[in-house]
């Protein structure tokens, strides 16, 4: 008989996947087959992109545990990037693109007889964000992973991501967008991860076995949070990153007691109330239901994604926090995530028993806030009787933290009772509220703006008093965006162009485009550069057409505006610049004419009535100018509906002009704008946000500036005179009349009377009829420059050279080395 025993193989012991062409086809039969249960003869395009992006996933599993276990080898300092929206777009692309297998995908898929675009096209966006702030986060951790910086992402698993808007006789209607319909092959559930959140119930103070002074929160109403992780794979170099999703759930499935009394609704009324918490992305907050969700929303992202972190610290420090400092870093993407300085504060008194002065320097050194707007009423303000009702426990810390606060105010400037009513936390009036923006400026180390122009605000108006008191505080990273999905991938013409011209560093080295500058000077080169951009405007064209009806001209010029819909950023003035062609045209003033393509595209939020009200007269102008056999091709215009990431990928690419045409003074940075220049687009746009420093990378005669300055606008106000400014402008005067007079809205009387009152409102904040003149001379000039192609070629050679700036590589780079202070790791040794 042998005796010989066969040694125990550990389950992680598996081979290496094969990454060849008939690897994937290998792998791809395998998930059809036995993972989905498909018969050999089904043709569900559904199951297939399934089977796809399952093959897929097993690559980025390998290098997310080797990932995963080098961090923790290397025990070094991490960071976690808390923020209610990730707009991730769709991942299968992104993966294939960053884990270096295009070629052999599309390999695969030909033998299978199989296409990658038709594939990805059944894949939903995760759609996550509103617009701007999500998609930054995304490319945000985008970055981090191809730095191999070891950053976690924190959000919400929304079961409903932004709405699906529809237009239906011009409006915006909103349909859910139930995402998570068909599953999500992506991410991974960690039930053993799950933390237990509280609301409502109240304080209890008690000795503890020291005699010392403790408090409890108890009598809460509790919630689970369950993680469920993606992973963000670096591009080509072995790292996988992780963005946690929170869902909620309720502690117990139901209340048995009631329902086998009969009582079923009220049994599950928890469960469904704790299940709303992660349902909704962003829920109107004009109700106070509205309000209540949302703050129930901000304070489960910051207490589940704080309670992950110190669970991980304790499992492998104990709960000795003398160096919890030195090794993490919390980064909070903009107010939403702020009660986070509450709840560490929380965990480190109630639940370890930290002394309120070592919680403290434990929490104000690793707590940093990245504000993202300049209008006052953006900053989160909410009433304390909500605050209590909800959050008794974080709202007694917050009294504290305030109190404390106030104390060194009235130390640093005694006597100043009126800066401590400004900078309190807790703002005074018929209703008090919690100031969440200021829990943020006195718990952060750290407080950045986006852009120069935005920072310098910032210091100068919004945050005056906490710039004076703490000026070490204060600090500016200017955005960007990933150039792996918005160039590399979106805009394969252009990137294969480049590689071919100077290399492919530039998909890790932004600034490597500068290489391309000589080539503006080829006329060859720049006769390809427009072939690119042709193909790009053909695939655009060839969308638009399916999806509104209306015939784009590949030749003519494509002048773009897509954003969320908001008056500041000012769609209006693009608008009465539609209506100023319009009427050239049929006035006979066409004379050297430069046909123009308009798209507009965006989401209003749904309690938004100016920002609806501006979709429908953009859907009533188009209908008018579409069907007028007098404007025939020489001007063309568009809604285009349910604007979200993957729609950007086409539309971004194929711009000429790209709109950034907001007030100055009102947008923070903008990343829209630096999609476009990296694609090749001209910049019309004010002296706001990041159009500043683009200007200043591309050179003003490669931008199209026009409008007051922030500094103008502000001195316009309280002697503005709209109407004054129309009635000297026989051009504006023209427009106002065709808007007056219901030309565009001839079935709709008094549709855009709300509108027109904006306009003429000498109290209109966003000064619309202010820049109407300089608007219309600057359209003009790219109209004019437009024709001449070499010259307009030339000009996007040099704005996609000089665009390495804003990349959020560089971004990443400038957190890190001001805030974060990381280190790069790398997986097994792997770096690109």
């Amino acid at each position: 008989m042998n005796d010989t025993v066969k040694p125990h193989r550990r389950i992680t012991d598996v081979p290496p996947l094969d990454k060849t062409a008939d690897g994937l086809v290998n792998g791809i039969q395998r998930h059809f087959l036995r993972t989905l249960g498909q018969h050999s003869t089904s043709t569900d395009y559904h199951y297939r992109y399934r089977a796809l992006a399952y093959a897929v996933r097993d690559h980025l599993m390998e290098n997310w545990k080797s990932t995963k276990d080098a961090y923790e080898a290397k025990d070094g300092k991490r960071a976690y990037y808390l923020s209610l929206e990730f707009l991730m777009g769709r991942a299968l692309g992104n993966a294939v693109l960053n884990l270096g297998l295009e070629p052999q995908v599309q390999e695969a898929l030909n033998t299978l007889g199989l296409n990658l675009e038709e594939k990805i096209e059944h894949e939903n966006d995760a759609g996550l964000g509103n617009g701007g702030l999500g998609r930054l986060a995304a490319c945000f951790v985008d970055s981090c992973a191809t730095l191999q910086l070891p950053v976690t992402g924190y959000g919400i698993r929304y079961e409903y991501g932004m709405f699906r808007q529809k237009i239906i006789n011009g409006h915006q209607v909103e349909e859910p967008d139930h995402w998570l319909i068909n599953g999500n092959v992506w991410e991974v559930e960690r039930p053993e991860y799950a933390q237990r959140i509280h609301f409502g119930g109240r304080t209890e103070c008690y000795h503890d076995d020291s005699g010392v002074q403790r408090c409890r929160w108890v009598d809460s109403h509790d919630v689970i949070a369950i993680p469920f992780d993606t992973p963000v794979p670096g591009y080509e170099n072995g790292t996988v990153n992780t963005l946690r999703l929170w869902k909620s759930a309720a502690t117990d499935e139901f209340d048995l007691g009631e329902f086998n009394a009969g009582s079923y609704p009220e049994s599950v009324a928890q469960k469904n109330e704790a299940e709303h918490i992660s349902m909704v992305l962003y829920p109107n907050d004009s109700s106070e239901n509205g309000k209540e969700l949302r703050l129930r929303q901000q304070y489960f992202l910051a207490s589940a994604s704080i309670q992950d972190v110190l669970r991980q610290w304790v499992e492998h420090h104990g709960t000795d926090f003398s160096q919890f400092a030195e090794k993490n870093c919390f980064q909070l993407n903009d107010t939403h995530p702020t009660v986070s300085v509450a709840e560490l504060m929380r965990i480190l008194l109630d639940d370890y028993r930290l002394g309120w002065d070592e919680a403290w320097a434990i929490t104000s050194k690793t707590m940093a806030y990245t504000n993202h707007t300049l209008l006052p009423e953006a900053l989160e303000r909410w009433p304390v009787y909500l605050f209590g009702r909800l959050l008794p426990r974080i709202l007694d810390i917050i009294y504290e933290i305030n109190a404390r606060f106030l104390s060194e105010i009235a130390k640093h400037w005694p006597g100043d009772i009126e800066r401590q009513r400004r900078m309190s936390i807790i703002e005074e009036g018929d209703v008090q509220q919690v100031r969440m923006a200021y829990l943020a400026l006195v718990g952060c180390f750290s407080v950045n703006g986006v852009a120069q122009l935005h920072s310098d605000l910032l210091v100068e108006g919004l945050f005056s008093d906490f710039y004076a008191l703490w000026p070490e505080k204060f600090n500016n990273k200017t955005n960007g965006v990933t150039q792996r999905r918005w160039m590399a991938w979106c805009n394969k013409p252009m990137s294969k162009l480049i590689s071919e011209t100077i290399g492919e560093a530039w998909v890790t080295d932004l600034d490597q485009l500068r290489k391309l500058a000589p080539y503006a000077d080829n006329k060859d080169f720049r006769a390809q550069w427009a072939a690119c951009k042709r193909e790009n405007k053909q695939r655009l064209a060839t969308v638009v057409e399916k999806e509104c009806g209306v015939t784009f001209n590949p030749d003519a010029m494509f002048d773009i505006q897509v954003k969320r819909i908001h008056e500041y950023k000012r769609q209006l003035l693009n608008l009465l610049h539609v209506i100023h062609l319009y009427d050239r045209i049929k006035r006979g003033d066409t004379e050297n004419w430069t046909s123009r393509c308009v798209l507009i595209g965006g989401k209003a939020a749904p309690g938004y009535y100016m920002a609806k009200q501006i979709i429908k007269l953009t859907n009533n102008i188009a209908d008018v100018v579409n069907n007028d056999p007098e404007v025939g091709d020489k001007l063309k215009v568009v809604f285009f509906p349910n604007y979200r990431v993957s729609a950007m990928e086409i539309i971004a690419p194929a711009a000429d002009l790209s709109e950034q045409i907001s007030t100055a003074g009102k947008e923070a940075s903008g990343t829209g704008n630096m999609k476009f220049m990296m694609n090749g687009a001209m910049t019309i746009g004010t002296l706001d946000g990041a159009n500043i420093e683009i200007r200043e990378e591309v050179g003003e005669e490669n931008f199209f500036l026009f409008g007051l300055t922030a500094a103008e606008v502000d001195a316009t106000r309280g002697n503005y005179d709209p109407n004054a400014i129309i009635a000297a402008d026989v051009d504006f005067s023209r427009v106002m009349e065709l808007l007056e007079c219901g030309h565009f809205s001839q079935f709709e009387p008094g549709q855009f009377a709300s509108i027109i009152h904006a306009i003429r409102s000498p109290d209109d904040p966003w000064l619309v009829a202010a820049d109407f003149r300089s608007y219309i001379d600057a359209q003009q000039e790219a109209a004019t420059v437009f024709q001449d192609q070499d010259r307009w070629q030339k000009m996007s050679v040099l704005n996609t050279a000089y665009s390495g700036k804003f990349s959020t590589d560089r971004t990443m780079q400038d957190y890190n080395r001001d805030i974060w202070k990381l280190e790069p790791i790398a997986p097994n040794g792997l770096t690109r």
